[in-house]
């Protein structure tokens, strides 16, 4: 019994609303557990096909799907197994505090009080954010948005999580604390898609490259 790919893509095409081709035909599989980054020029389509990955854009040609089971016909179950951090995490957090911010997700599940604090303690912990629980998101560093973004993926208990560019405006402290953090979800058994322009940081880490160049994968490989 091969391992079922866990994320696949085949033939996706996809044209910005000017009619540039912003994806021009992209085969992909992820296997569970897997560690994949991209890579590519501004531009090359990678934050395009990661939208693609939990519906946030749905395929007109080609297909995506989660666990066996196409994103279109069922989005919602597809942003439940994929989880996104965007570049801009400032735009992701909502919350009044910090705990409200993280509760966001599963309170959308429509989970009990007492699931939603469990997941939220337990995500908080994760990340090492419990201290700053009641804090106001606003106040926070750039790496520590970024961590309380992680968080509340964490707690949608997404086996999928996917970073775009997760080291952007971030100082070297805060680049060490995400990586450490994005290292130790791999870990622990997520399937991780990140983008990244700063190789050098993840590369050692990740199981396999994809480098995209014009809206297709140039190169694919350990």
């Amino acid at each position: 019994q091969a391992r079922m790919p866990i994320l696949e893509v085949e033939g996706l095409r996809h044209r910005f609303a000017d009619g540039t081709p912003a994806l021009a035909g992209i085969d992909l599989c992820v296997n569970a557990g897997e560690f994949v980054v991209i890579a590519g020029p501004n531009g090359c389509g990678k934050t395009t096909l990661l939208r693609h990955l939990n519906g946030l854009i749905l395929p007109r040609t080609g297909a995506v799907r989660v666990d066996g089971v196409s994103v279109a016909k069922d989005p919602v179950r597809a942003r439940q197994m994929v989880g996104m951090v965007f570049q801009d995490a400032d735009a992701q957090i909502i919350g009044e505090t910090v705990y409200d911010d993280v509760a966001f997700g599963p309170e959308n599940l429509r989970l009990n009080r007492s699931e939603i604090h469990e997941r939220v303690t337990a995500a908080l912990a994760a990340v090492g954010m419990t201290h700053l629980a009641d804090q106001r998101p606003h106040l926070l560093s750039g790496g520590e948005k970024r961590r309380v973004a992680i968080a509340g993926i964490l707690a949608m208990r997404s086996p999928i999580l996917v970073l775009d560019e997760p080291f952007s405006n971030l100082d070297y402290p805060g680049v060490r604390d995400v990586l450490e953090q994005i290292l130790a979800l791999h870990r622990g058994g997520h399937t991780l898609i990140l983008t990244t322009h700063d190789l050098e940081k993840v590369l050692a880490h990740a199981d396999r490259l994809v480098v995209m160049g014009a809206g297709r994968i140039l190169r694919d490989g350990p």
